[in-house]
C-alpha cells in the first residue's frame, strides 16, 4: 500500500521525553483513517517492508520508523516485538509528492 503523506519524524513526535506532540497526534489520527484494514492474524513473526519518499536529501532514514511502528500498531492490533526483519528504503521526491509505501507479511 501507498500512502501520500510526508513521513512524520520521530524528532516532531515527543515534547520532552513523556508527552506526544499536537502534530504527532494529528498525524495519528489521519495516519489512522487512511490506513486500509489488512486480512493478516497476525500470530506469527513479522516482516516490515518501508519506503519513505522524502522530499529533502538531509532526512535521515530512521527518523519516521518508530512513529510509523507504534501507529500500525495501534491500528492493527499487533506488537512490534513481533517484527523480525525489516527493509526500509529512502527515495527522494518532489516537494508535496512525499509518501510511505508500506507492505507486513507474516514470516
Amino acid at each position: 500500500m501507498k500512502i501520500q503523506v510526508k513521513p512524520f519524524s520521530v524528532n516532531q513526535a515527543w515534547q520532552g521525553k513523556r508527552f506526544r506532540s499536537d502534530a504527532y497526534k494529528q498525524f495519528q489520527q489521519d495516519m489512522m483513517l487512511m490506513l486500509p484494514p489488512l486480512k493478516i492474524a497476525f500470530k506469527k513473526h513479522l516482516k516490515v517492508d518501508l519506503v519513505f519518499g522524502f522530499s529533502s536529501k538531509a532526512a535521515d532514514i530512521d527518523n519516521p520508523i518508530k512513529p510509523l511502528l507504534d501507529i500500525l500498531q495501534k491500528k492493527y492490533g499487533f506488537n512490534d516485538n513481533q517484527i523480525y526483519e525489516m527493509n526500509v528504503v529512502k527515495e527522494i521526491t518532489k516537494k508535496s509528492e512525499e509518501f510511505i509505501q508500506l507492505q507486513i507479511h507474516e514470516i
